[in-house]
């Protein structure tokens, strides 16, 4: 494993850097936002603009990756992602920042494809590590960021120029690299309809783990901050729920391994929708205990979406575990756009302080149709169950990075005639 670790060290430091600075700048945005008193419905808007880029780059990024090689790609979407960052902090229009959101969702999972397509290529021994520890990076990464916007604060220029920054130099290790391109990216989906067909728990479970990572993205931190948490502990809040999701995925999927996933999706939910009244009723008594129920409600929640691309490796063939798993991106994305305008909605008719309780809800209703699901059809059989593998959203290129897919190609050659 260290070998091929080695060879892709440059890769990860990369996009660490970079993903540092995409942490940050989500942060950034919505604090910003709130401190110049936008209403809440557009702070939902001009946040869920950047998962509008992601599922618009999905399909535009393959062709310009393909077209111009992957290095020429990943150094015009860092630069793109560069000049958005600046933009944000020169011009305050919020339909200027919706437009640059979207533009940055685009560069950016094409940075993740770029990435994702080099891992994929570079690892062909321990695939599920190396997996593993991209999958850990991004989390980690993600919310290092959060503290990096308490150097400057937010709605000083200095801190987009900060992420500006981040930006580009997370550009220099992947330029200089050694590793040979890629081969081209190929990207296409499951239909929907067939894809909800064969696993309906997985389909729904996608879009609400998207609607709860959403929300949290565009609101976690304009949470905390509106309910009187000091900056430090802003960042450490929005930091503890994105390290319960890298922490706490392994052992929940090692008990979906063993049990139907169904049901450890429903204790999934419950534990999440218990942490997210743990955040309600704390959040302005102990900030210890709130970071507790922090971490447990990132570790629950950021987990639905791993047990639910499970779920669907046990429910496909595994001719068709590739596309289905690109599917479920695909809903993840809409999902994940749908969760900051709800809260937006939310908190303009409300407060902010129903957050919690809002998403709370919507995670129990998708484990009431498990339930529902469980009532309807058998589990399926422990020999035909795939092993969990702890993911996040990123691109669809990860699908062919995930382990589970690695005997596709062969079993593809096997049934050509």
């Amino acid at each position: 494993m260290f070998p091929t670790l080695t060879s892709v060290s440059t890769l990860l430091l990369g996009m660490g850097i970079l993903l540092c600075g995409s942490g940050m700048l989500g942060t950034l945005l919505g604090l910003s936002a709130a401190q110049e008193g936008l209403p809440s419905w557009l702070i939902g808007l001009v946040m869920s603009g950047f998962f509008m880029g992601f599922i618009i780059g999905s399909f535009l990024c393959p062709r310009l990756i393909r077209r111009v090689g992957h290095i020429r790609a990943f150094a015009a979407l860092a630069a793109v992602s560069a000049i958005a960052a600046l933009l944000h902090g020169l011009i305050f229009d919020p339909w200027v920042w919706w437009v640059l959101r979207i533009f940055n969702g685009i560069s950016v999972v094409g940075l993740y494809m770029v990435i994702e397509s080099w891992l994929n290529e570079r690892a062909r021994q321990n695939r599920g590590q190396i997996f593993a520890f991209y999958m850990t990076v991004c989390l980690v990464m993600l919310g290092v960021g959060q503290f990096l916007v308490l150097i400057y604060g937010p709605g000083h220029l200095a801190s987009y120029a900060l992420v500006a920054i981040l930006f580009a130099l997370g550009l220099i290790p992947i330029a200089l690299t050694p590793a040979l391109q890629p081969t081209p990216i190929k990207a296409q989906a499951l239909p929907l309809k067939t894809l909800y067909g064969r696993t309906p728990v997985g389909v729904i479970g996608a879009v609400v783990a998207g609607i709860a990572s959403g929300g949290f993205w565009g609101f976690g931190a304009i949470y905390a901050q509106q309910s009187g948490i000091e900056p430090l502990g802003v960042a450490a809040f929005v930091s503890a729920v994105i390290l319960g999701g890298a922490l706490l995925q392994w052992p929940i999927g090692f008990f979906s391994d063993h049990r139907d996933r169904r049901w450890v999706l429903v204790f999934a939910c419950a534990g999440a929708a218990l942490a997210a009244l743990g955040i309600f009723m704390t959040v302005d008594q102990s900030l210890l205990v709130l970071l507790v129920a922090a971490l447990f409600y990132g570790g629950f929640a950021f987990s639905l979406y791993a047990l639910a691309v499970a779920h669907t490796h046990d429910r496909l063939d595994v001719t068709q575990v590739l596309e289905g798993t690109q599917g479920l991106l695909l809903l993840n994305g809409i999902g994940a756009t749908l969760g900051p305008l709800l809260a937006g909605i939310a908190v303009s008719v409300a407060s902010i302080s129903v957050l919690p309780l809002l998403f709370g809800s919507i995670i129990l209703l998708l484990s009431l149709f498990a339930l529902w699901r469980i009532l309807r059809e058998p589990p399926v059989a422990p020999e035909e169950k795939a092993g969990f593998v702890p993911v996040t959203r990123t691109s669809a290129v990860a699908a062919e990075l995930d382990p589970r897919t690695e005997l596709q190609p062969e079993l593809d050659l096997e049934h050509k005639p």
